[in-house]
């Protein structure tokens, strides 16, 4: 199966290199320049992933617009921002958005293709034939591995893909500590433990929207995270 990249990013050069690189390994790529554009396409079919830089011409937060607006339609649409913008509240606030993963351009493009090539692995499972389904059910707590779906209460809980792989590592054994490197280790992403700790606050976030009592995911400081015994 030939994925479909879409990149968004409003510089030309830098659009069509990875553009480019990314045809090499056999994707099919559409690129945009601006957000208004993008919108459109994907209004009609959208990609299997996308890139995003955070500054789209005259929009200087217009990629966190669209990460929002695609987040919003598409909760396992794999997102992942592209850009020189990277300050930590940058990468927290684009986390928080809910991307998968935030890189800098300073990335090496075979870095940059072996982080695609871990989403589309980790999205195969949502799209493959179930022949015999794992679930995890813990308390309230359900999870569909190979659907990568979790249920709360028996409300659908909109994770992104990083985000289920982390709470998948946590469920598999109650009550043992996940450093966040092994975290990280388990979602197949690589970024320092401040993001690591952004996405586990989004992930509580997520399950407090629907349970304001929630309290599964305890932090050990110094130590990482659990999930309650």
């Amino acid at each position: 199966m030939s994925y479909r990249i879409a990149i968004v990013e409003d510089e030309p050069a830098i659009r069509a290199n990875y553009a480019e690189a990314l045809r090499r390994y056999g994707y099919q790529v559409s690129d945009f320049p601006d957000r208004a554009s993008a919108l459109q396409a994907f209004a009609q079919a959208l990609p299997d992933l996308v890139l995003i830089d955070v500054g789209l011409g005259d929009e200087a937060e217009g990629g966190f617009d669209l990460c929002r607006d695609l987040r919003a339609r598409v909760p396992h649409l794999p997102i992942l921002f592209l850009t020189a913008r990277d300050s930590d509240l940058d990468v927290i606030s684009g986390l928080r958005l809910g991307a998968d993963d935030y890189l800098s351009k300073a990335i090496s493009l075979p870095q940059l293709t072996a982080r695609v090539q871990a989403l589309f692995r980790r999205l195969e499972a949502l799209r493959a034939p179930v022949a015999k389904e794992s679930v995890l059910r813990l308390r309230a707590l359900r999870v569909e591995v190979e659907r990568m779906r979790v249920s709360w209460n028996d409300q659908d809980v909109p994770l992104t893909v990083t985000e289920f792989w982390m709470v998948h590592a946590l469920v598999r054994y109650p009550g043992h500590v996940k450093s966040r490197e092994q975290l990280m280790r388990e979602a197949q992403i690589v970024v320092d433990d401040a993001t690591v700790t952004s996405h586990v606050k989004r992930i509580r976030r997520k399950f407090e929207a629907l349970d304001a009592g929630f309290d599964e995911i305890e932090t050990m400081h110094g130590a990482g995270y659990r999930w309650r015994p």
